[in-house]
């Protein structure tokens, strides 16, 4: 018989003798299973015998008498059937087993009920701990389950003494020759030090400040010991490594070893402990909702298997699969969000925007410039949306200067030309201005709408300006509004609001968004972006939406030479500036955010204003732009740049949209590094859009080559798809999402850079929607639930 096998019986039959007491081995038999699992695993018992077994006594301590009878004698019957190297038998184990399972509904309401569980049910963990622990989150069985490690230490590599190398991580099995406890730097500091050998060789080691060590080891004790290997005065030792005795169940060593979120008042190696009873106990017993066809069609383990592996994993790869599959239940459950979002707005319906062809022909005829091919096909994807007899819901994505506004215009004035109305939503008073002046300049020539049902609404509008407004809106008097957050207030109601514009869309949150588009009954949807989104993002976060991107630049727009300048160079970057303003030209110089504070930001910024002005051009006007200025001080600073009153605008990261001056050809980035890729890309994108050659230098806080390396990529390319996707790499999600990230960068194991992984949940997703699209097959209720529980609190995206 199998010697692991052999030992769980004679266990369980001593057991029995006992009456059922569950005083068979010291701690009881929970505590025993979780010693035997490893060994049953290194002895060859198959993975379902082991789970069954486990599952079938984890609740032993707890089961009556006659319950705990039933219980020992199926495992017995398990125990003792054929044996389970003979490959032919061992299908008759498991089906013996899995007879005598309980119910499936009873089982998972039970699990269910012990993942509720509160942490006092556990052994050694009362009120005040379990307080202590709900600072991290944990409140439930359910919550140490899912508290997944932030990283591992791999001690899996086991060596003898003598093939130690200085600087590795290891695990040693060796004998205590010696211990001692001491007192240094005048008692405040106690060490533990302790010599190992293991026939090979001898190795020191220490603890710091763990006096307790000296009184729970004994000379003489065999030991495994996991740490990294140091080395003092010419000979290898371990610094505070983990220690467990070599009898047991290892769980601190000699194994790929989670190390944990923390909390003062918690240790690791305690935690780790009481997760391992915990995983243990429950983790067999976790109801996977993921539909089988979907877990065979993309190779993944099931969620029992893959939590216990996330914990406690046997290898390196069984690490790797266990985390792709709980990474994949996350994407999977956004993109079934996401889907049936889209899902949802599809179901709307709304009255068709049609014009003729000849209506387009004039309209593009009347521009002043020729309509890039990227332009015509985005125009034509969001004409033939705005005739569908549902809303448009769009993203339209461009890079600064690509001509993202004509677009909108031209959607804009087919809503007008069908006798409805249209707003165009701006996050700042400088880009809805900006926008405004656009519309009234294309609209009125090229799509026919009178200027005087075209207005501006912000914040800065006069009281009675505004009452005027609020009137003209709700009369259907004014056809075309842009606007502010001020749009969204209450008083502004319009007579039929058939589309929403909103640029600059991750500047706004969802219920920002909302609360435009319920300013109408399903009014059409175009949300816009400078930002270049990565593919990944685009199938996920932006999942909901249809996609068209501009990828062509109009005729004209030269590349923005750009160069990374050392500190030291910072003078002859000012004197490049110089020869460019005695051109006539003028200058941009942005200054960073240097720490989570508008008054800091605008304080500094003020600080180089007068500096610039003083020391550096005297000769020339130097403005001055940030975040805490009024938006009629922003606009008269804005206004006079324009215009070439002032011929250097100092301004911190405000300026980053919604400026648009020819004239200027040098961009100076202070604190570069301080800045995404993305973000760097748009503001080069403010200069350059005249007819004269322009230039972006970039200059880091510090000379750190690493810096350097991600800044080069700004030299290297104009391509914002490329750079946004480095950003995304090496930053995160966060610069692109803006306000609509909220629970979407807190996923715990899924990257949103993983392409591949993406791809195949949005191909289950869809799949399994279009067989059931509200998920109500009772086979599915489990992902349903799953699902509801993963976008709890997050609500509509789009």
């Amino acid at each position: 018989m199998n010697p692991a096998l052999e030992k769980l019986t004679k266990v369980l039959r001593l057991e029995a003798a006992r009456g059922y007491d569950n005083g068979a081995v010291f701690g009881g038999l929970d505590r025993l299973l979780g010693f035997w699992q490893q060994e049953a695993r290194q002895a060859g018992v198959p993975e379902a015998l082991i789970r069954n077994l486990v599952t079938g006594l984890a609740d032993y301590p707890t089961m009556p008498p006659a319950q705990r009878r039933e219980a020992l004698q199926r495992a017995l019957a398990a125990l003792e059937g054929p044996h389970l190297s003979d490959e032919p038998s061992a299908p008759k184990v498991r089906r013996r087993i899995s007879r005598n399972k309980p119910p499936l509904r009873g089982r998972d309401a039970r699990s269910h009920a012990a993942l509720d569980a509160p942490l006092t049910s556990l052994p050694g963990i009362g009120p005040k701990t379990a307080k202590t622990l709900a600072r991290l989150g944990l409140e439930t069985l359910g919550d140490l389950l899912w508290h997944l490690p932030r990283r591992y230490n791999d001690y899996s590599q086991l060596k003898t003494i003598d093939q130690l190398w200085f600087g590795e991580e290891v695990t040693v099995i060796g004998t205590l020759e010696s211990l001692q406890a001491r007192e240094a730097r005048r008692g405040r500091l106690t060490l533990v030090e302790a010599v190992v050998s293991d026939g090979t060789g001898m190795l020191r080691v220490t603890w710091f400040n763990q006096p307790w060590i000296a009184d729970r080891l004994k000379p003489g004790q065999p030991l495994v010991l996991s740490g990294k290997v140091d080395q003092y005065l010419g000979h290898l030792t371990m610094n505070s490594p983990e220690w467990e005795p070599l009898e047991g169940d290892q769980v601190h060593t000699n194994r790929i070893v989670p190390v944990y979120p923390l909390t003062s008042g918690v240790s690791q190696k305690w935690l780790r402990k009481v997760i391992r009873r915990v995983v243990d106990r429950l983790a067999p017993r976790v109801q996977d909702p993921l539909p089988e066809a979907v877990r065979q069609e993309v190779g993944l383990p099931d969620l029992p298997t893959a939590l216990r592996q996330v914990h406690f994993p046997d290898s390196a790869e069984a690490l790797h699969e266990a985390q792709r599959r709980l990474a994949f239940d996350e994407l999977f459950y956004l993109q079934l969000g996401v889907l049936r979002q889209k899902q949802e707005w599809e179901a709307l319906t709304a009255p068709p925007l049609t014009v003729e062809d000849d209506w387009l022909a004039r309209f593009e005829s009347a521009l002043p410039f020729e309509l890039t091919a990227a332009q015509r096909r985005a125009l034509a994807v969001i004409r033939a949306d705005l005739a569908a007899p549902r809303p448009m819901n769009r993203l339209l994505e461009g890079d600064v200067g690509s001509g993202k506004t004509v677009v909108a215009a031209a959607a804009i004035g087919i809503a007008v030309a069908n006798s409805s109305q249209a707003a165009l939503m701006a996050p700042t008073s400088i880009l809805a201005e900006q926008h405004y002046r656009t519309l009234l300049d294309l609209l009125p020539r090229a799509a026919g709408v009178p200027e005087a049902q075209i207005a501006l609404l912000q914040g800065a509008t006069p009281e009675a300006e505004k009452r005027r407004l609020y009137e003209a809106l709700a009369a259907g008097e004014i056809t075309v509004v842009v606007g502010t957050h001020a749009l969204i207030e209450d008083p502004v109601a319009f007579a039929d609001l058939q589309l929403a514009v909103i640029d600059e869309q991750h500047r706004f949150g969802v219920r920002q968004r909302a609360a435009l588009r319920a300013k109408g009954e399903n009014p059409n949807l175009l949300v816009m972006t400078a930002t270049p989104i990565p593919r990944s993002l685009a199938l996920t976060i932006f999942g909901d939406l249809d996609l068209t991107v501009l990828d062509e630049m109009p005729a004209g727009r030269q590349p923005v030479e750009t160069r990374v300048l050392r500190s030291t160079e910072r003078p002859r970057a000012y004197e490049f500036i110089r020869r460019h303003l005695a051109q006539g030209r003028q200058a941009f110089i942005i200054y960073p955010l240097v720490e989570e504070s508008e008054r800091v930001e605008a304080r500094a910024a003020v600080e180089e204003h007068e500096r610039l002005q003083q020391e550096v051009y005297p000769e020339y006007s130097v403005g001055l732009l940030h975040g805490r200025m009024s938006a009629e001080e922003k606009e008269a600073v804005m206004q006079a740049f324009r215009e070439g009153q002032i011929h250097v605008l100092a301004s911190t990261a405000v300026v980053e949209v919604g400026v648009d001056v020819p004239n200027a050809t040098v961009m100076l980035i202070e604190g570069a590094n301080r800045f995404g890729l993305a973000q760097l890309h748009q503001f080069r994108g403010r200069v350059g859009r005249g007819r004269y050659k322009a230039y972006c230098l970039l200059i880091p806080d510090g000379d750190d080559q690493a810096e350097n390396e991600r800044l080069k990529a700004m030299e290297q390319t104009q391509d914002g798809f490329q750079l946004a996707e480095l950003d995304l790499i090496q930053r995160g999600p966060g610069d692109f999402l803006g306000t609509r990230q909220s629970g979407y960068v807190e996923l715990r194991l899924a990257r949103l850079t993983d392409v591949r992984l993406i791809e195949a949940a949005r191909r289950q997703a869809q799949a399994l929607l279009e067989k059931d699209p509200d998920l109500e097959a009772p086979a599915h209720r489990p992902l349903a639930e799953a699902v509801a529980r993963f976008w709890r609190g997050k609500g509509e995206i789009s």
